[in-house]
Formats: C-alpha cells, structure tokens, sequence
C-alpha cells in the first residue's frame, strides 16, 4: 500500500487517481500507524515553504516519515514536497527543511534572466543524470510539468535535471529516498511511468 501523507498541503485527489490509474493500492492518511504499514510513502506539498514545513511538523508526521526512511521504505517527496527534503530554503526567509537530502532550495529570481516569468510554469524535457529503476519506463527528453519559483542546485544527488534560465535538479534521489520537482501526477503518461518505477522499488 503506499500512503500519501496528509498534512493538509497538497494536491491529494490527483496523486491519488494517479496512482490507482496504475494499479497501486494507495491511501490519503495523516494517521502514523497508517503509515507505518505503509510500502512507500509519498510526500505531497503545494504552496509555502515555511507554511508546509510547520503543518508537517505540527502533526509529527515529519517524526515518522524519517523513522520509517530510516528503515530503508522508499519515500518520494513531489514539488514542495520534495523541497522539504532539503535542508533548508531561502523562500522568504531561511527555513529548516527535513534534511534527508543535502542542499539549499534558492528562488529562480536573480537566478536567471528577467525576461523569464516566475515561476516557472510548463512542460519541459528532462536530462536523466543517473539511470535507476525509479526511471525504467522513461527516457531523456521526456517532458513533464513544472510549476515553481524554487529550486535546488544540481549536486551529487541530482538523478535527473533540467533547464529554464538556468540548471536545476528536476529529481533527486538517495538511497530509499526520492524527489520530484515536477508534478509526475500533472505529467501524463511520463509521469505515470515514473510513479510506477517507483512503486517497484524495493523496500
């Protein structure tokens, strides 16, 4: 089962139906039992950096999703979701993320050219960095759907970038954890392959 955490951020219908459309029984829960029984987990996040982070922490299922990644269960943190991997983000302020993955989300203004709107809205191709079974039903060059004003760096735990302005990590991954800086429920059937690569990731 994977359990999508609900912490009262995030587009949880449409991960939801995604993850039915391939088969996957999947379960909106903010209960830690839950999610402890739980395969996979999945992170969702829309909207304020600091405003997710605190929802999270609230309910203390920011406790329980880094005991449980800790076990070695596969977690993928989607949009904002996988920003509150990240140590921190400079999103109005300096805020502390998870810190399951290394690296600072930064906003794409002063980053790239004026002439570019913000935030960075549309399909875009991706570059895979790092082949992994997560991407098995992709390939470079396949397009999905961003939507954002933040970014992190392409580091050593970048498994797939892109480009708008400037280079960003459009996925990451370490170990059981992953992350997507695209909507891979916005992203057609791309998208769908890379939920399914993930559902078969061993746990």
């Amino acid at each position: 089962m994977i359990a999508i955490i609900d912490y009262g951020v995030g587009n949880l219908f449409s991960l939801e139906s995604s993850f039915r459309a391939i088969g996957q029984q999947v379960k909106v829960t903010d209960s830690a039992d839950e999610i402890r029984k739980a395969d996979k987990i999945i992170l969702p996040g829309v909207g304020a950096f600091e405003d997710a982070v605190k929802k999270l922490k609230s309910t203390g299922l920011d406790l329980v999703l880094k005991e449980e990644a800790s076990k070695g269960k596969p977690v993928m943190g989607i949009c904002l979701g996988m920003q509150m991997l990240f140590e921190r983000s400079f999103e109005y302020g300096c805020h502390e993320g998870l810190g399951l993955i290394k690296g600072d989300i930064i906003p794409f203004e002063g980053e790239i050219d004026p002439s570019l709107k913000i935030p960075h809205i549309g399909w875009n191709a991706l570059e895979i960095k790092e082949e992994l079974p997560i991407f098995k039903y992709i390939k470079s060059g396949d397009h999905v759907y961003f939507v954002h004003s933040y970014f992190a760096a392409v580091t050593d735990e970048t498994i797939a970038k892109c480009e708008y302005g400037t280079v960003f990590t459009a996925a990451v991954g370490k170990d059981n954890i992953y992350g997507c800086q695209f909507h891979p429920e916005k992203s057609g059937h791309t998208g769908l392959n890379i939920l399914k690569g993930f559902c078969e990731l061993g746990g």
